[in-house]
């Protein structure tokens, strides 16, 4: 079974908005001042507590209605509550070494609010959802919400989380679906696919090619924005280098100020919103339409890295390292999303059944697809390639996804170790090669299915 979620925009009334402002304030309030706390009681068990004496992390949250603070007595407490349960979730995480210790969140991250079950109530009249916000003693009104009720769950879900951002509003929660997913790992696929000859191999593998020019480039497929899209990508990029032009002009503090910011982070919101719909729809299309499907393994942390400094050894002043044209490299790679991409196609690609070999990286837009040969000098320029060996002309993002796919079949065919994981965890195969052959009818079955099995579903 499979977790679901679900995430959408409301429009909330003036009475609402303000209520629910009111509520991710007092949520925030209590997660600070659980911090606030542990760091102050951390400091006095280090100076005159015995070695090895620390607070232990809890749930409380009741010393914090004072006269100081009248406005947590007017938000219901299950918020509160819930605020000072995610706070010790967070430490609980921290022992475990999964993420740092909880430290306190601004307005621009602590900007939602978790709610439990006794905080809202769902009724549909109409296929119109209409949510109930707040409890008896402290009700806080209704929203109308447009969902497709075949895809939310006939049972409630248990808690949904409510943010705010300069975008607008959203609500998301997530559920079980009660499908019983019986995935297959990418060994047994590969177990499979080392069956089958070459030739087949090339019609089950899409290669995807990622740049900056054209987002994804498969052998047989560009997906890109539309001229409209990208017209309205350098508009509003435009408008916010003109309001922090204005900004810069501004006094900083000023509600001037503060409204030409508001103005800047709402045109990101935007172009957030658009780049993440473009994401799912096409590794949407990808994973309906591939029956395998082969990435490069980029390393995107260190490709968006800083120029370095460079230093003269003999007169120590300070050279020219590219920094400008390096910066403006790490944000192009950054805007286009490639990142969000591959998370996004790895758990649809994962819910399907299907598999997402890498193969390296290197020298895939300098290599010729039909000869081999690899030159700098191959790559003409940012969309042409031409072989200096053999002659071979093609577009140059064609050519790359063609080499993508030569060496994912030359390492399923010899090798196929490199093919499993990513560059964190590369999965050790030979041995798990050799003791799934027997059970390569029924892996046939689960993975992709059979020559004749794929003629069908084509044909259908």
């Amino acid at each position: 079974m499979a977790i679901t979620g679900i995430k959408t925009k409301f429009h909330p009334d003036a009475v609402l908005a303000e209520t629910l402002s009111q509520w991710i304030g007092c949520a925030r309030v209590i997660y600070n001042a659980k911090c606030d706390e542990d760091k102050y009681l951390r400091t006095y068990a280090r100076k005159y507590l015995p070695v090895g004496t620390w607070p232990k992390p809890d749930q409380t949250y009741s010393q914090f209605k004072t006269e100081l603070t009248p406005f947590l007595s007017e938000c219901p407490s299950q918020i509160l509550r819930n605020s000072a349960t995610i706070w010790c979730q967070a430490y609980q995480s921290f022992f475990r070494g999964v993420g740092g210790r909880p430290s306190r969140k601004p307005k621009v991250k602590g900007n939602y609010v978790w709610l439990t079950s006794e905080l809202f109530r769902i009724q549909w009249i109409n296929d119109v959802c209409h949510l109930e916000l707040g409890t008896k003693a402290n009700p806080a009104g209704t929203l109308s919400i447009k969902w497709n009720k075949s895809r939310i769950p006939a049972q409630s879900p248990k808690s949904i989380w409510i943010r705010k951002t300069n975008a607008g509003w959203s609500l998301a929660f997530s559920y079980d679906d009660g499908v019983l997913h019986q995935e297959v790992s990418n060994s047994a696929h590969l177990t499979y696919l080392r069956t089958l000859d070459a030739p087949t191999l090339a019609e089950l593998i899409t290669p995807v090619d990622r740049g900056v020019a054209k987002p994804l480039h498969t052998h047989n497929a560009i997906y890109a924005l539309d001229a409209a899209s990208k017209r309205k990508f350098a508009w509003r990029d435009k408008l916010v280098k003109r309001y922090q032009r204005k900004a810069a002009r501004q006094v900083k503090g000023s509600n001037q100020r503060k409204r030409t910011l508001q103005r800047i982070a709402k045109l990101r919101e935007k172009d957030k919103e658009v780049r993440t719909n473009f994401w799912h729809q096409t590794t949407r299309a990808l994973a309906n339409n591939s029956k395998v499907i082969v990435l490069e393994d980029l390393n995107l942390k260190n490709m968006t890295k800083r120029a370095k400094p460079k230093v003269c050894e003999i007169t120590g002043k300070w050279l020219k390292n590219g920094t400008r044209a390096k910066s403006g490299l790490n944000k192009a790679l950054l805007g286009v999303g490639l990142y969000q991409f591959e998370q996004l196609l790895t758990y649809k690609m994962r819910m399907a059944d299907k598999p997402l070999f890498k193969v390296a990286p290197h020298h895939t837009n300098q290599e010729c697809a039909h000869c081999g040969h690899i030159h700098p000098s191959n790559r003409i320029s940012q969309s042409d390639f031409k072989c200096q060996s053999c002659g071979h002309a093609d577009n140059a993002d064609h050519n790359a996804a063609l080499v993508i796919r030569k060496r994912a079949i030359n390492l399923i065919l010899n090798s196929g170790t490199e093919l499993a994981g990513t560059h964190k965890n590369v999965l050790k195969l030979r041995a798990s090669v050799d003791k799934s052959v027997n059970s390569c009818k029924t892996v046939k079955a689960k993975a992709l299915g059979a020559t004749s099995g794929l003629s069908k579903k084509k044909a259908a």
